[in-house]
């Protein structure tokens, strides 16, 4: 029996095999041929099975999102059979004598940079598509094995992280828990962990060794544990706690359909994140109040191009209308910093957080935020559906944002297509600029949103990503908790709500703080939903109101 230690970012017990996230190396070897006529007929045949293959995915395509969302596939068949395309590549097989495989990568490097370098939009979206049609023929070239999470059952998954990127690709059905070398308490996988109310271990480093893969294992999230091929006892020991967790989660359903009201009648709303309209189920039955937080970015993290305006539509739509009622807070993209999409191109940065990513790239770009404003806007004729604008510095910013929505408003208007016209238009509190002019802001806006993640980064010069800064994240910071009290005072005297969508959201060691500073919605995991109500339900702070923010402030 073997134990590792890490941190526990998600409390609960998982018991299974451990499987690792299989990544190809994505590195072609140039090596020298001797029959260069023979390598062009491998490309010829593997470039011949390609397009066979992207006919099958026409065909299922067709058969499950319809023709105009499976075209993409045709495009790709097309693009294999470019003569300009097809005869670079075998150019470089003849004139260099090098193998396909490295021809093809080298080829499809190069095209794309011609293509992201264009002036015309359509042909700067085909970079991403010459890449993916490159991809394809060296993974049949290099005869490359399944990546991503190769199981048939429920599994323990292991990794040394996980991108975004990875995570929106896996089957959640096949996830037990996450136990990873690096990461940080705030990174994409521990919030994936919470969003599916499993338990996640991060920062067990090199002794998290693929020598394990196939292991019995018992992953303790409480206790940031994982121990490998346990003995009997230990085992027995482990299926009574999951058995008594498993209890406790079930006498937490006692309060649903309770009102989220404290002892001394202070209302909140109780609301969840998520990530995909996959999590709804999970809204509905841990009894959220409402969606506080919707990621819109993995719909551009599940696709391999840009979603369209018609994509978009049927999820937002889908989510607006399985809600009903409860208010839907959709976040626009927000892609950069931890987020990356390969068919964006976006250029290399020593520090993305800080830099090209969220509201700027959707300021800079417009094509992309005015597709996602229309089907926004189209969707919110369906439901209770906001629109919440992030990483905001400044007024003038707010300005353009409404002048954009308004112009969208236009358009529809002139099409006669419906949409909500008194919409709620909200931003963002994650950075210390927005809280530090928030009283200007808040006269612009019908609600605030305070994004802890970022916001305490920002305020502490830490980047959370960074798993060697653990010991340097402070989300108790009294400088972060005076900008949220500065917001939430700003937001109430200028009349509109404020709520917290990031993690701290779910610490209850601040929940009385947020009712002293008159939160008026806490969106968190749907998991969280039902441990909070009851913590809500069971403080009371109005006569120790200037105590407790005197503690933290």
């Amino acid at each position: 029996m073997i134990t590792l230690q890490g941190k526990g970012v998600f409390g609960g017990i998982a018991i299974g095999e451990i499987a690792f996230f299989k990544r190809d190396s994505g590195v072609v070897q140039r090596k020298k041929v001797e029959d260069p006529q023979a390598e062009i007929q491998r490309f010829e045949n593997a470039k011949a099975k390609a397009i066979e293959e992207l006919g099958e995915l026409y065909d299922k395509a067709v058969s499950e999102v319809g023709e105009s969302n499976a075209m993409l596939f045709q495009t790709h068949q097309f693009m294999l059979e470019d003569l300009d395309y097809v005869e670079a590549i075998e150019n470089m097989i003849q004139t260099q004598s090098v193998n396909a495989e490295y021809a093809v990568s080298v080829t499809g490097d190069n095209f794309s940079q011609m293509f992201a370098s264009m002036d015309d939009d359509y042909m700067r979206e085909r970079a991403a598509d010459v890449k993916d049609i490159s991809a394809r023929v060296v993974k049949i070239l290099t005869g490359a094995g399944e990546s991503g999470l190769v199981t048939d059952k429920p599994v323990i998954l292991a990794s040394d992280d996980l991108a975004p990127s990875e995570t929106v690709q896996l089957n959640k059905d096949m996830v037990l828990s996450f136990v990873t070398q690096g990461g940080s308490t705030n990174s994409h996988t521990a919030i994936l962990a919470k969003t599916m109310n499993i338990p996640a271990i991060i920062g067990i480093g090199d002794a998290l060794d693929e020598k394990y893969e196939g292991k019995e294992a018992i992953v303790d999230g409480a206790n940031g544990c994982l121990i490998i091929e346990p003995d009997e006892e230990t085992m027995k020991e482990y299926q009574a706690k999951k058995q008594e967790y498993l209890a406790q989660q079930e006498l937490l359903q006692q309060f649903r359909g309770k009102e989220t009201v404290s002892l001394d009648g202070q209302k909140v709303k109780l609301y969840a994140n998520i990530g995909n309209a996959s999590d709804i189920g999970a809204v509905i039955k841990n009894d959220a109040a409402g969606i506080g937080l919707f990621r819109s970015e993995f719909l551009y993290l599940e696709n391999d191009n840009f979603p369209t305006e018609e994509e978009q539509f049927k999820v937002y739509k889908y989510v607006a209308e399985t809600m009903g009622q409860k208010q839907v807070i959709i976040r626009t993209l927000d892609i950069g910093a931890d987020k990356q999409i390969d068919y964006f191109n976006l250029p290399h940065e020593e520090n993305p957080a800080m830099g090209y990513r969220a509201i700027r790239i959707c300021l800079k770009q417009q094509d992309i935020f005015r597709t996602q404003l229309r089907a926004l806007l189209r969707a919110s004729a369906f439901g209770n559906i906001a629109i919440m604008f992030p990483m905001i510095v400044a007024l003038e910013e707010v300005l353009q944002i409404k002048e954009i929505v308004k112009s969208v408003m236009a358009e529809l208007d002139a099409s006669g297509i419906p949409y909500n016209k008194e919409i709620q238009l909200g931003i963002m509190i994650e950075t210390p600029a927005a809280a530090m002019i928030s009283d200007d802001l808040a006269k612009e806006v019908d609600f605030f949103s305070v994004g802890t993640n970022d916001l305490t980064q920002y305020t502490t010069a830490v980047d959370r990503q960074n798993a060697n800064l653990e010991g340097f994240y402070y989300p108790h910071h009294k400088g972060l908790l005076r900008l949220i009290k500065m917001a939430a005072d700003n937001a109430h005297k200028n009349g509109i709500w404020i709520g917290i969508c990031g993690e701290l959201g779910a610490d209850m060691e601040m929940t009385e703080a947020f009712l002293a500073m008159s939160i008026d919605e806490l969106s968190v995991s749907p998991a969280c939903v039902l441990p909070l109500r009851k913590k809500i339900r069971e403080t009371s702070v109005k006569e120790r109101q200037e105590e407790i923010l005197k503690n933290v402030l």
